[in-house]
């Protein structure tokens, strides 16, 4: 089989003035990025917003193994296969950042037959958002450390500055480092770091906002800092929140591209699906729910992390309700639950599969507290044996979930007609869609409801200082905020290395912050990496320009 990017490579592509037409978008609507990608303008949500909202596929995922699940690829492949039945679809997704692009995750374009395009372009600069992001983060920062180099009027104390530099790119050599050496004029040293784009606060705020305006007073709302007497400073206070707007006010846009069957798909965000939500932005998605019957969208890492955030956070801020929620696992993650190492998944393993099936259980029953139809994909890798299938089908059907396999990787659409139209049946069924937890319990028992209710663990242990910041950020009105959980994606539990269905553990706040401009808090439990380094053997080893010119080693 061909590589992604030969695949992507030759694509027949639709001139993104045509994509938008068949959407009912006409070209003075469009702000295009060359011949296959463009911005969507603010005068088509102004144009339709009385037009009723299509319906909202979530799509998400167990606990990522090593052995990759295929989330967006099935993503993709489902908006491809409903659009093949008849279906007026519109894909939501994030944007990739290159951090992973050049590290060891790749891209965030999908796989196989079931790819968005031009693959290239959105792998790398594509509409140059992120790099608007990283802008206006600096600014920020720079703006900070001018106010305390001008005489410092706010008396801020430069040992709790709360905001951290940022860059699209993974270097670990970032991450802590000291600022402002060389003698007075270069400013007042301190400590200072480095985040990746994706993980900054800029890029949550920007997906979750609902216009310019309500991002110019989210902006505003972040907090920079403290003074010396412990009173909180602002971004309008050091006044940065005019000037980041106006470098975000293309980057606020949502992007159209197309997939390979040229079903349009909008990509816009990609914020951190740890310390942030880890969902593309609120603007991408209502633009969809107005250009379309159905929306397939997706959420980051696991249902543990992403479908929550989703669900308890997007969700309850832009007034949406998810008609279906499509949980994609793999036989072989369910072996790698149960036991098998990575080498050995190609090989039936009946046992392995059903004492791993626990984990895949679990997302079930987490998915089902939220009250809305749930769908299990199954990503078909070559090795399944057809009695492996059969089991995993039968295990579903006793959870009170529905079940297809899907061959979107290697048949694009035409390998998901069961699963779209098994997603169709689910947009019809009861709804009762309803929050984990309600904005007026404590801090502590929306932690403890998400611990319990969705990792499973027996309650919740924090630390000094986790308490007490909790107890600092309620004194600032943020006890009426959600709760952002940051835990590793390997495990339902706060420790990777328990795989399945953990039992009998407690989870432990190591350390809580406050995204006050996004709107919640963010709960730490263990070490989160938001910078991350490349590994001995990155991807930008294999990525390069052959002699015709033309990108090779992307995936």
């Amino acid at each position: 089989m061909l590589t992604d990017i030969e695949i992507a490579q030759s694509a027949s592509m639709k001139k993104i003035g045509d994509i938008a037409a068949d959407l009912g978008i006409s070209r003075d609507e469009i702000e295009p990025y060359g011949h296959y990608k463009a911005k969507i303008t603010d005068s088509v949500m102004k144009r339709l917003e009385d037009k009723p909202d299509g319906k909202l596929i979530l799509v998400t995922a167990v606990n990522p193994t090593p052995a990759g699940e295929g989330k967006t690829t099935v993503s993709i492949g489902l908006g491809q296969a409903m659009n093949q039945v008849g279906k007026n679809t519109v894909i939501a997704l994030r944007e990739p950042s290159l951090g992973p692009v050049f590290g060891i995750k790749g891209g965030a374009a999908g796989g196989g037959y079931s790819q968005v395009v031009p693959m290239e372009d959105i792998n790398l600069h594509f509409t140059g958002d992120m790099h608007a992001i990283t802008s206006a983060n600096n600014l920020m920062c720079a703006m900070l450390d001018n106010s305390i180099q001008q005489g410092n009027e706010l008396g801020i104390d430069p040992r709790r500055v709360q905001i951290k530099r940022c860059l699209d790119m993974n270097d670990r050599a970032l991450r802590n480092i000291i600022n402002s050496l060389g003698g007075t004029k270069n400013g007042i040293p301190r400590e200072d770091h480095f985040i990746i784009t994706v993980a900054s606060e800029v890029m949550a705020i920007l997906c979750l906002s609902n216009d310019i305006f309500d991002l110019k007073r989210r902006l505003g709302e972040i907090l920079v800092a403290y003074t010396y007497d412990g009173k909180p400073v602002y971004c309008k206070d050091i006044k940065a929140n005019g000037s980041m707007t106006v470098l975000l006010k293309d980057a606020i846009k949502p992007n159209l591209v197309q997939t390979l069957e040229n079903t349009p798909a909008i990509m816009h965000g990609g914020p951190f699906a740890n310390i942030a939500h880890g969902c593309n932005s609120v603007r991408a998605t209502k633009t969809a729910l107005k250009l379309a019957d159905y929306v397939v969208t997706e959420a980051g890492f696991g249902s543990d992390l992403g479908a929550e955030k989703f669900l308890d956070i997007k969700c309850r801020y832009a007034g949406l309700t998810p008609s279906c929620i499509v949980l994609v696992s793999t036989v072989r993650s369910m072996k790698y639950n149960g036991g098998v190492p990575k080498d050995l998944l190609k090989e039936e393993n009946l046992d392995a599969l059903k004492k791993g099936s626990v984990n895949l259980g679990a997302h079930i029953d987490n998915l089902k507290k939220f009250g809305v139809p749930v769908v299990v994909a199954i990503n078909h890798f070559y090795a399944d044996t057809q009695a492996e299938i059969d089991y995993v089908e039968e295990f579903c059907r006793s959870k009170g979930a529905d079940f297809a396999v899907t061959k979107c990787f290697a048949e694009g659409g035409k390998g998901s007609i069961e699963l779209a139209n098994k997603v169709i049946d689910a947009c019809e069924k009861e709804n009762d869609f309803h929050f984990l937890y309600d904005l007026d319990m404590s801090v502590y028992d929306k932690i403890e409801t998400i611990a319990k209710e969705i990792y499973g663990a027996d309650g919740v242990d924090y630390t000094k200082e986790a308490r007490q910041s909790i107890e600092d950020y309620i004194k600032l009105g943020a006890d009426k905020l959600p709760v952002c959980m940051a835990k590793t994606q390997y495990s339902l539990s706060d420790n990777p290395k328990l795989l399945g269905k953990p039992e009998n553990f407690k989870i432990t706040i190591s350390s809580v912050s406050l995204s006050n401009g996004a709107g919640f808090l963010v709960c730490q439990t263990g070490s989160i990496m938001t910078m991350p380094g490349l590994s001995k053997s990155p991807a930008a080893f294999r990525i390069d320009i052959d002699d015709n010119g033309d990108t090779v080693g992307l995936f």
